[in-house]
């Protein structure tokens, strides 16, 4: 039984994509050429992988255990490849996925500290949630994330590179009768249902929800936002209160006047950004480099942000 590595990839091309003229696409081969390959695959394996049907491929049983298989022995030959492409520094494709609470902020200012530091770097960047991310860690499409820590999962090496503080923001009038009371700046002292959370599946919501000490049905007023942008305009609209991280504050509160943040009372809720990889991917220079370049970018926009924050509002007093 000799399967090719191509064939393996054809393979996971077909079940990602369900059809066979989107997979010979995906991997640029014509549609022909493909079926004969996946064929030729079954008959040397001895058993069918897929059913197909007037629109589509389905799996068969064998085919998803295949499938894990085919995966695996991807993310091994990216590996051996990574072992020589990264072991001197960072030079050639790089690929670096970040959350969206953290990829708007941060790239803009870690780019051209990439750029000026690693000139031969190819960075081809991805933007999802957390999940999806270690997805494509595991499955090898991504080299290393940056994500909110703990990972949660094993076989990955964790890297801290910053704390971002969560402030809390919302229409000034609102915010400034907080002030008032320094009893009331504690997370767990927020009424739920002026609470506005990211739709679930954010790490960010589920950061905001343990730090209040709540589950996500305590809340009634849960508008499920895409993006921290759109919490930030109905929060400065009055609709209620929300947390944001502070490397966030100084790009999303730009342009609403009648936003207002303010620190909590210590102790101030933050979380850990962090840089993750396979374990199995040799670390060499090019890991701890990519970390300390993202930690000089997190210190810079943090320092900017709250050197910024100082006139607009400050820690309770």
């Amino acid at each position: 039984m000799n399967i090719t590595f191509r064939q393996l990839e054809y393979f996971i091309a077909l079940a990602e994509t369900g059809h066979f003229g989107r997979a010979a696409a995906r991997v640029h081969v014509s549609q022909p050429a493909l079926s004969v390959q996946i064929r030729e695959m079954e008959e040397r394996l001895g058993a069918v992988l897929i059913e197909r049907q007037p629109r589509g491929v389905v799996l068969t049983p064998v085919g998803h255990d295949v499938l894990r298989h085919a995966r695996r022995v991807r993310a091994e030959m990216r590996a051996l490849g990574e072992a020589a492409r990264l072991r001197d520094g960072m030079e050639g494709p790089l690929a670096l996925g970040l959350i969206p609470t953290v990829a708007p902020y941060l790239l803009p200012v870690a780019v051209p500290m990439l750029r000026r530091d690693w000139p031969r770097l190819d960075l081809r960047v991805r933007e999802t949630r957390t999940e999806g991310l270690m997805a494509a860690l595991r499955e090898g499409t991504l080299d290393a994330a940056v994500i909110a820590l703990p990972a949660g999962v094993p076989g990955v090496v964790e890297e801290p590179l910053f704390e971002d503080r969560f402030v809390l923001a919302g229409a000034r009038a609102q915010v400034e009768a907080l002030a008032t009371a320094p009893e009331a700046l504690r997370p767990d002292a927020l009424d739920p249902d002026r609470l506005l959370l990211l739709e679930e599946g954010h790490c960010l919501a589920d950061q905001a929800l343990e730090v209040c000490a709540l589950e996500r049905g305590d809340t009634r007023v849960d508008l499920s936002a895409a993006s921290l942008a759109t919490l930030c305009r109905l929060a400065a609209d009055g609709f209620g209160l929300t947390f944001l991280p502070e490397i966030a504050c100084a790009t999303e509160t730009r342009g609403l006047p009648g936003m207002a943040t303010r620190h909590f009372a210590p102790p101030e809720p933050a979380r850990t950004i962090g840089l993750v990889r396979r374990a199995s991917t040799p670390g060499g220079k090019w890991f701890p480099a990519l970390a300390e370049t993202l930690a000089g970018a997190g210190r810079e926009l943090l320092g900017a942000a709250r050197s910024g924050a100082a006139g607009r509002a400050g820690p309770p007093g």
